[in-house]
C-alpha cells in the first residue's frame, strides 16, 4: 500500500461504532510517515477526525495535521457550511457556492438560484446534498492543480448505507444527466419548429455544452471509484455477528457497484486469556465464533483479513495512531 508514486485513493467504511476513524487515520498517518503526502477526508457528517488527532481539524478546509514526517492534511466535508453557501447564492447568485458548483459543471445555475428562491427549502436539505458536496470534492481531487503534490487519498466514510449512496450517486446523476439531455433536445427541436414557423430563426441551446461537462465529469468519478489500480475500499468490522452481517452485505453492495475490495479489518479483538477471567473466555469464545463466519461467508471469505486487537489504551493522537498503524497496517 505504500510502494509507488502513482496517487492512490483508500476509503474505508463500514458499520457504526467500529473504529473507521481510528483506522483511517492511522492508515494516513503511516503514508505520511513513509514519505507520502497525504490527505484524509471525512465524509462522515458526524466527523470524529478531531478527536482521533487531538487537533483541530475542523473548518470545511484542508487543516494541516502536526507531528508526522511527511505533509499530511486533513479535510472534514462541512455539510451544514455548504448549505449556508447555497442559501447565500439564492439570494445574490454569487458567493462561496459558486464555485463549489463550477467544479460541478453546473455554474450557471447558481446564478438563477436569486430568481428560483431555492435557499428556503434547503431548511430541510433534500437526501443525497452531502454525497454530492462529497463527489464535488473527489472531481476537486482529480482536477485541481492545489491537490497535485498529493499521493495518497484516505476517505474516512459515514456508515454503510450513506457510503453506498455516495458510491452509487455518479451512476445515478449519468443517467438522470442522459435523460435529461434527451428531454432538452426534444424540447429544443419543439421549439425550434416553432419558432421557425412565426419567423424567429434558430433557438440557442443554452446549458448544454454544461450538462456534457457534468457528465464527463460524473464518468470520471465513477470510473475512478471502480479502477483497481488506484482505489480501494477497506472494509472495517468488529467481531459480532451483527456487524458481519452488515459487512457481508456491505461487501455484496461494493462488489456489485464494481468498486474494489480487497481488505477486511476485524477491530477490538481480544487476545487469548491467560487468566480465570471467565467473562474475558467467553466474550473471546464469542468473538472466535464470529470469526468463523467469515470463513463461510462466499464474499468476507475472498478479502484479506487483518485482525486488529482490543488495544488498552485511547487510540487518540498522532503518537497512538501511528501505534495503532504499527499493529494494523503491518
Amino acid at each position: 500500500m505504500v510502494s509507488g508514486s502513482q496517487r492512490k485513493y483508500y476509503m474505508l467504511g463500514g458499520k457504526g461504532g467500529v473504529g473507521k476513524t481510528s483506522c483511517a487515520a492511522s492508515l494516513a498517518v503511516k503514508f505520511a510517515n513513509h514519505g507520502h503526502p497525504t490527505i484524509v477526508v471525512s465524509t462522515d457528517p458526524a466527523h470524529s477526525l478531531s478527536d482521533s488527532f487531538d487537533q483541530d481539524l475542523s473548518g470545511g478546509g484542508l487543516v494541516s495535521v502536526q507531528g508526522v514526517d511527511s505533509p499530511l492534511y486533513a479535510l472534514e466535508i462541512n455539510p451544514e457550511k455548504t448549505r449556508e453557501e447555497f442559501r447565500s447564492a439564492s439570494e445574490n447568485g454569487e458567493g462561496g457556492v459558486k464555485s463549489l458548483m463550477d467544479s460541478m459543471g453546473l455554474g450557471m445555475l447558481a446564478n438563477q438560484l436569486g430568481e428560483l428562491k431555492l435557499g428556503e427549502l434547503l431548511d430541510t436539505p433534500p437526501p443525497g446534498l452531502d454525497e454530492a458536496i462529497a463527489i464535488s470534492k473527489v472531481m476537486q481531487f482529480v482536477d485541481s492543480q492545489e491537490y497535485s503534490k498529493f499521493r495518497r487519498i484516505v476517505f474516512d466514510t459515514a456508515p454503510t448505507g450513506h457510503t453506498l449512496r455516495l458510491l452509487s450517486l455518479p451512476d445515478f446523476l449519468d443517467a438522470s444527466i442522459g435523460k435529461m439531455m434527451k428531454l432538452k433536445k426534444k424540447l429544443s427541436s419543439a421549439t425550434a419548429a416553432l419558432k421557425s414557423a412565426f419567423g424567429k430563426g434558430e433557438p440557442q441551446l443554452d446549458g448544454n455544452d454544461k450538462l456534457e461537462q457534468l457528465r464527463e465529469r460524473m464518468v470520471k468519478v465513477r470510473d475512478l471509484f471502480r479502477n483497481s489500480e488506484t482505489t480501494e475500499f477497506v472494509i472495517v468490522t468488529i467481531p459480532t455477528v451483527m456487524a458481519l452481517s452488515e459487512s457481508s452485505r456491505l461487501c455484496a453492495s461494493l462488489l456489485k457497484e464494481k468498486v474494489p475490495v480487497r481488505r477486511l479489518i476485524v477491530n477490538q479483538l481480544l487476545p487469548p486469556s491467560e487468566s480465570d477471567c471467565k467473562f474475558c473466555a467467553m466474550k473471546r469464545k464469542d468473538q472466535m465464533r464470529a470469526l468463523d463466519m467469515i470463513k463461510k461467508d462466499s464474499e468476507l471469505a475472498k478479502l484479506k483479513l487483518i485482525e486488529s486487537p482490543l488495544i488498552d489504551v485511547e487510540i487518540r493522537g498522532v503518537p497512538a495512531l501511528k501505534f495503532m498503524g504499527d499493529i494494523v497496517w503491518r
